[in-house]
């Protein structure tokens, strides 16, 4: 795995219990808690190094399948890529087979932003619009909250009150 990065604590080292007694003082000796917070800073350095190879593109730490890597690195891709077509379906359809296409190039190396999915959805749209991807400028905002979950019953009832569908049931 990561060999190397995060030292091996022998268990002699390490008390049974390091943790702080109700006075607030831990139960191992001074050196024992150093070792454990070391360890705890490589091991933090590790998973830092692991996640930006994951979500942002960078370079494998030690130790780690640089394939298996990136094959993880394409999936979560391609999970963020499902949950924007969800929320913003116009932008499927106006790319259509380059939707997967577009938002690969624009997700390689870009974490998800800290807004979440709907930032995302929202950067995505921006990055379309800025290359001039989107037919006019009011495509690349965000559709008003519940328009989409609202819109298709609401054309069914239009459709059963025009007479151009048959009630089913």
């Amino acid at each position: 795995m990561a060999e190397g990065r995060v030292r091996d604590v022998r268990a002699g080292d390490v008390p049974a219990d390091p943790r702080p007694g109700p006075d607030g003082a831990g139960s191992a000796p001074a050196g024992a808690r150093e070792a454990l917070g070391g360890a705890r800073e490589a091991l933090g350095g590790a998973q830092a190094g692991l996640l930006a190879a994951l979500v942002a593109g960078a370079e494998a730490p030690a130790g780690f399948d640089e394939a298996r890597l990136r094959i993880q690195a394409a999936a979560l891709i391609s999970k963020r890529r499902g949950t924007v077509a969800r929320l913003r379906p116009d932008l499927v359809a106006l790319l259509g087979d380059d939707f997967a296409r577009e938002f690969e190039a624009y997700a390689r190396g870009r974490p998800k932003p800290s807004g979440g999915s709907r930032a995302d959805a929202r950067d995505f749209a921006e990055r379309l619009s800025a290359q001039g991807r989107l037919p006019d400028p009011g495509r690349g905002s965000e559709p008003p909250a519940g328009t989409r979950r609202w819109s298709h019953p609401l054309r069914r009832v239009l459709k059963l009150l025009s007479g151009t569908v048959r009630p089913t049931g």
